[in-house]
């Protein structure tokens, strides 16, 4: 099938260059419009505890607490009476309600709450630019904050921050490419790729738009994975026709080739990745949905341009691929393979002492993830001294009684007055709750109490005070559902440990089968998925130790904090595909090795050989995508990119270039077994990078 389409991909090759680039470009201009359709929501679990309770109590009550939050530093009645003038003029078909200002004499401030009237978080934000302009009353200062402030806030950092990451990583990727490869032909080829893929990724996300939620961070991710991948795919295609027209073919058998060997492996990265990111959509929460499909599209696509584009334009160009080359490229032949054969070797002299060490390193790093924490987005993502987390800061300190803290309890069931105190004193009673009280007069026989914490509401005691209260009796027939900030986090945690272990039995299901098919080993599978686990688990503790616990935290001008779970999830589906992705690359030149009868000291040594200057070159040009994010001001996507960095930089040198050959020593040509049965099958649909069928040699007998 593949050498069909890389042929049809030649002869055709005009027709799918110009179709390609208009589809991609077409669906690029379309997709800005998705800028307009992202939302700040979704980190909740839709079918929770926490999110019912908030859904009783917006149906009777009507919307509760405030979106906009405004700080004047007064309390003089005269000017306060002036504020409630002012905001009383406020337009009526973006405000629902503003709250008569609260005075705090021991802060010589006053606080406003405002709830907008719109319904989801994307008209929240439209209908708060229409008044943050005329907030600001004469002769006094203001600090606004709220969760609508801070939605904004992030949205437009992370647009910000979008556009800085891609103007600042494109030009250190075009250079390296340059130097990778030589020529300035070559080197533009995948970054066309992606910047083809990130269009046509954004015109899918807007298309998902207008039938589902899309959290801002989606494009980020489809940027960040849909350059990355499409350059690694784009760095194996051109590499692979380059070496074909090195061994003398014609460009019409280069590009066949290339597509049945660099392109099959290319798809089967691409599957890998994808059913990764296909893992959150296990789970109910709306942020790793929208995640999913920014990736997915964005890996997607990088294929699909990567297996038609490139073909196409490798078709025209043919031997002029290596025009504009640079003075060192001229005359030369193809790199030098002697280092990595000379690292294979010392590799496989003495195993042991590589394996063991190296296993324990990951280990010992991977030991502060044991101690992690999960926390929630709050304005602590924000950079110290932006306007919107210094006004959350000051809510906090000046109005804590008035903070977001706290259980919302909604007892429904029309319970009687007695009952429901009772009940409160019994809410009282419990370990780590502070004062208690009735929020609104009954309707409807719904009932709205608040408790305050004694503790942070993300600490240990107000979870157990959770746990608590949720285990009390209900007073009489009703039910009492428990909201509120510790709640809704404690629910969504339980929510992604209820799926976690489908989507880990899917990631590693889908491995296993998939790499069984494509190299027809039963241990080769397990130890990639080993493998990917140690890097992953190393990675996530380094993250931890500095994150979360706050070393080094000051060099990148983070606030330790909790992890969002979210965030981690997605981190750990993209490492994970990325990780198989490489194994994948450097698998695939060991078993056609293999395949031609080498033994597995030759084979490794082959395949290491072959793709360690590939797989290296691919993984710093994916630093240098992702780690721009690492210079983000949002916290979350600074946590992205630099786990990017240190997931990529294990993986890529470490663990494939010394482990992995360290270990398949070790396994000898047990490595490379398989059952008879399971054997037939996968020569039958094996997928693997190798030479065409009419070239092929018969297999060495293991």
């Amino acid at each position: 099938m593949f050498a069909k389409w890389g042929s049809l991909a030649y002869r055709r090759r005009w027709v799918v260059l110009i179709a390609t680039v208009v589809l991609a470009v077409a669906g690029g201009v379309w997709g800005l419009g998705v800028f307009d359709k992202l939302s700040q929501g979704g980190y909740d679990a839709p079918s929770s505890e926490s999110a019912r309770a908030n859904q009783v109590a917006q149906e009777a009550f009507g919307r509760q607490g405030g979106d906009v939050v405004v700080v004047y530093d007064t309390v003089d009645p005269a000017q306060l009476q002036k504020v409630s003038t002012q905001l009383a003029g406020l337009p009526t078909d973006a405000v629902l309600q503003v709250q008569p200002p609260f005075p705090s004499p021991e802060a010589g401030k006053s606080l406003v709450s405002i709830t907008l009237r719109g319904a989801d978080s994307n008209t929240h934000v439209k209908q708060y630019e229409q008044i943050v302009d005329r907030l600001h009353v004469d002769g006094l200062s203001e600090q606004v904050g709220g969760l609508v402030p801070t939605q904004k806030a992030i949205n437009d950092m992370s647009a910000s921050d979008l556009t800085k990451a891609e103007a600042v990583s494109l030009p250190i990727v075009l250079v390296l490419l340059v130097i990778i490869f030589g020529g300035l032909v070559a080197a533009s080829l995948p970054v066309v790729v992606g910047g083809l893929a990130i269009m046509g990724s954004l015109g899918v996300l807007h298309a998902i738009s207008l039938g589902a939620e899309v959290n801002s961070f989606a494009v980020n991710v489809a940027s960040l994975l849909g350059l990355g991948m499409a350059i690694d795919y784009g760095l194996f295609m051109v590499g692979r026709f380059r070496e074909e027209l090195a061994a003398g073919r014609g460009t019409a058998d280069a590009v066949r080739r290339t597509v049945m060997s660099a392109g099959r492996t290319v798809v089967f990265s691409a599957t890998l990745l994808v059913i990764a990111l296909s893992g959150l959509l296990l789970f109910p929460h709306g942020f790793l949905k929208s995640l999913s499909y920014g990736g997915m599209s964005a890996v997607a696509i990088a294929a699909l341009v990567s297996l038609t584009l490139l073909p196409a334009l490798l078709g025209i160009l043919g031997h002029r691929v290596d025009k504009l080359a640079m003075p060192w490229r001229k005359g030369r032949g193809a790199p030098s393979e002697r280092g990595w054969r000379k690292l294979a070797g010392r590799v496989m002299k003495r195993p042991v002492l590589f394996v063991v060490p190296i296993v324990a390193v990951l280990l010992a790093l991977g030991a502060p993830f044991l101690g992690v924490k999960f926390g929630e987005v709050s304005e602590k993502v924000l950079p110290e001294g932006n306007s919107v987390r210094v006004a959350a800061e000051t809510i906090n300190e000046d109005f804590a009684g008035l903070a977001t803290g706290g259980f919302k309890i909604v007892v429904t069931g029309d319970p009687s007055p007695a009952d429901v105190q009772a009940f409160l004193t019994e809410v009282g009673d419990v370990p780590g709750v502070g004062e208690t009280r009735i929020a609104a007069e009954p309707k409807n026989g719904v009932w709205l109490l608040n408790a305050g914490l004694e503790h942070d509401q993300l600490s240990d005691e107000s979870k157990q005070a959770l746990r608590d209260v949720r285990a009390l009796a209900p007073p009489g027939s009703s039910e009492v559902l428990v909201g509120g900030s510790t709640a809704m986090v404690s629910d969504s945690l339980e929510a992604i440990k209820d799926k976690l272990p489908w989507m880990v039995l899917l990631l590693v299901g889908a491995t296993f089968v998939l790499m069984f098919l494509a190299f027809g080993s039963i241990l080769l599978p397990i130890k990639a998925v080993v493998v990917s686990a140690l890097s992953l688990s190393a990675t996530f503790g380094v993250l931890v130790w500095v994150f979360q616990d706050g070393h080094g935290a000051s060099l990148l001008n983070v606030t330790p904090a909790p992890l969002e779970s979210g965030i981690v999830v997605l981190m750990a589906a993209m490492v994970f595909g990325l990780s198989t992705d490489y194994e994948v690359f450097l698998l695939s030149r060991m078993v056609e090795a293999r395949g031609r009868g080498a033994s597995t000291e030759e084979a490794v040594t082959a395949g290491l050989a072959k793709t360690g200057r590939v797989i290296t070159a691919a993984a710093l040009l994916l630093i240098v995508v992702t780690g721009a994010f690492a210079f983000s001001q949002i916290t979350m996507m600074r946590f992205v990119g630099v786990g990017m960095i240190l997931a990529l930089a294990l993986d890529a040198t470490v663990v494939r270039m010394l482990l992995v050959p360290a270990v398949l020593k070790l396994l000898g040509d047990a490595a490379w077994w398989a059952p008879g049965p399971l054997r037939r099958i996968q020569e039958r649909m094996a997928i693997h990078e190798g030479a065409p069928a009419e070239e092929q040699k018969v297999p060495a007998r293991v």
